[in-house]
């Protein structure tokens, strides 16, 4: 899904949090503290009287807990968190789902932290709010009882950090009160910057496995429910009134009679399993499957709170599941793991003004080999900014309109999603390939309020992520932080060889580098820096999925006749004496246009496009140039 036209920006706040090298940028980091005798830092502003319990509690520092606190131990699991006394099994859920993922876990929890070497009771934690990643600060002194943890603790008794994690969530929320309750796709949103959906279990577990595969696939994190006490074997979670268990995780286990699908699920408590079918108790199915294989799934056989389901018995106890969709800004691509490919507006509602509109194009077709039609799957998300501050949520809507082409109005309503009132409207869907306006609206007129709108569409698969291309960039560029033209072609060509157009990188050529270089070079250097670097492939990862979509044989290669309507998605018209000029210079032999060398014509045509809107000072289209600017 590329974007053709947004609102522009209103607050500068709402930039973008991350740089290029991906730190964030610090938007709230409360750092006044009152020094302790011993001068540790202490932080004033936790709201210590918001607590559900006063009586008896004890603040102390992991090291008058044990006398030798680490912050985190053999890495950071699930297993790391165990609920105490508060009714936080929505936030542990989350927490848990978080541990899974090494990549997103670094963005909530900074590593570097510790109790040894340069230790000064200060710890940093990172939550997304409305679009920004917010870095909190809290000192390390906990509410203990009798010299214990109250709240969330590791099965580690030596480690803290999901304890510290905790406390800087609930000085984020108001303070360990705001915890009681609550809901796991919160959460989740806060620690990622997902975009939350909830379902209900399908009644047929047949079509489970189906539904599950391609959310763990794009690496969703997925928590399910139950409210329902009519089980034999879960008599001791039922009671638990709409507990949350996470997160689960479909496997395909050897069994000495043949593959069976299970599902791996964790209870934040710690405790309470199934005691069914496939249960560490009483799961006699076990002994039809190996040592090698148990340890391959990593299954434990011990009361920890996680436990294995069938499909079947998952379904009969469990009602709803909530899924939170992952982007490639937090997830990286890794194995099976393709994230949605997202893009953030931030956007007002202005009396008198009307709704703000917003273009994108669908360009990813779905491989869906039971959908005839060729379609392309999406994610629409509003989120209400400061509902909370505001006292009330508008009801919301989004309008999606049919473009029929780049110079026409719109042609028809193709979505028109019911007013509701809720956080964050979600609306997934399919969608032929083309041009949509969205319209985000309230239900009623000259209603003032701030949002946040998130197009979500699958990743483009044809060139690496924008993550995996700096590691090339560090890979490649050894004799400095810079990209020479060689430099980019070995990078581009190892890029293209691992791909989908494995074979194309035969066509690319050491001119081509030189002229995506030259084209993007701004100091005129003859060389990248990362930022440059990172432009020019944004712009190769766009036109590669133009590219894909346009390249219908998957040939790797343009017909003469695909080459106008590429253009034209691509934002750049062109008439047929450019369409004959660009057969005679960027065709080959056969009349097409291969990988590189469609890269390469885009390259030239961008660029010339900017050079001639700087030089058009008057917006006419007429420009008048010197011989030095026809040289540059």
């Amino acid at each position: 899904m590329s974007e053709t036209k947004k609102q522009s920006r209103t607050d500068s706040s709402d930039s973008n949090p991350w740089d290029s090298l991906g730190s964030p940028t610090l938007l709230w980091s409360p750092t006044s503290g009152l020094p302790l005798q011993d001068g540790l830092y202490t932080d004033a502003r936790f709201p210590v009287q918001n607590m559900p319990i006063q009586t008896d509690v004890v603040w102390k520092r992991p090291k008058e807990i044990c006398p030798f606190p680490v912050f985190i131990a053999d890495g950071a699991t699930r297993m790391d968190i165990c609920q105490g006394e508060l009714s936080d099994c929505w936030f542990l859920s989350a927490v848990a789902s978080l541990s899974l993922n090494p990549c997103l876990l670094h963005h909530v929890v900074p590593s570097g932290q510790g109790f040894q070497q340069g230790y000064n009771g200060c710890f940093n934690f990172r939550f997304w709010q409305y679009g920004e990643w917010i870095e909190v600060r809290v000192d390390d002194r906990l509410p203990t009882r009798n010299g214990q943890l109250i709240y969330l603790r590791s099965s580690n008794k030596d480690e803290f950090w999901s304890a510290l994690m905790e406390k800087a969530y609930a000085k984020l929320k108001g303070g360990y009160n705001a915890l009681n309750m609550g809901f796991p796709h919160e959460a989740m949103a806060d620690m990622t910057g997902g975009v939350t959906e909830e379902f209900m279990m399908p009644s047929d577990h047949r079509t489970l496995g189906s539904f599950l595969r391609p959310l763990l696939q794009k690496g969703a994190l997925i928590n399910c429910a139950n409210s329902r006490v009519h089980s034999l074997y879960m008599t001791e979670i039922a009671v638990f009134f709409n507990h949350v268990k996470s997160p689960p995780r479909c496997l395909s286990i050897k069994t000495t009679v043949g593959s069976v699908e299970l599902v791996r699920i964790r209870n934040p408590w710690g405790k309470a399993e199934w005691e069914g079918p496939w249960s560490d108790k009483k799961g006699i199915e076990w002994n039809m499957v190996s040592t090698e294989e148990q340890q391959r799934v990593q299954r434990i056989q011990q009361e920890d709170g996680e436990f294995w389901m069938s499909l079947v018995d998952f379904c009969q106890n469990f009602e709803t599941m909530e899924v939170c969709h992952q982007s490639e800004d937090t997830l990286s691509e890794s194995g099976n793991i393709k994230p949605w490919k997202c893009t953030s507006h931030h956007g007002r509602w202005i009396p008198q003004q009307g709704p703000p509109q917003y273009s994108v194009t669908l360009l990813e077709e779905d491989d869906d080999p039971s959908d005839p039609e060729l379609t392309c799957s999406f994610l629409l998300a509003l989120m209400q900014k400061c509902a909370r501050q505001r006292g009330m949520l508008f009801p919301v809507a989004l309008h999606i309109y049919k473009v029929s082409s780049q110079l026409s109005l719109v042609l028809s309503t193709t979505k028109d999603l019911g007013y509701v009132s809720r956080r964050e409207l979600v609306f997934r869907g399919r969608l032929a390939p083309g041009h949509y306006i969205i319209i985000p609206s309230t239900s009623e007129a000259n209603q003032v309020g701030e949002f946040l709108l998130r197009p979500m569409s699958p990743r483009l698969a044809g060139l690496p992520s924008a993550n995996e291309a700096r590691d090339l960039f560090v890979k490649h560029c050894v004799k400095g932080p810079y990209c020479s033209p060689l430099d980019l072609y070995n990078l581009l060509t190892e890029a293209i060889a691992k791909g989908v157009f494995a074979g194309s990188e035969k066509k690319l050529s050491l001119e081509h580098c030189k002229s995506f270089v030259v084209l993007m070079d701004s100091q005129g250097m003859g060389r990248l820096d990362l930022t440059e670097f990172q432009a020019l492939w944004e712009k190769l990862r766009k036109w590669t999925g133009i590219f894909m979509t346009f390249d219908k044989n998957k040939n790797q290669a343009l017909d003469y006749l695909e080459i106008p309507p590429a253009l034209t998605a691509a934002g750049i018209r062109v008439d047929e004496f450019i369409v004959q000029l660009i057969g005679l210079r960027y065709t080959e032999p056969d009349m097409t246009v291969s990988f590189p060398g469609f890269l390469f014509l885009l390259m030239k045509l961008d660029c010339m496009m900017r050079k001639f809107q700087s030089f058009d000072m008057t917006g006419m289209g007429v420009i008048s140039v010197n011989s030095r600017q026809v040289k540059t």
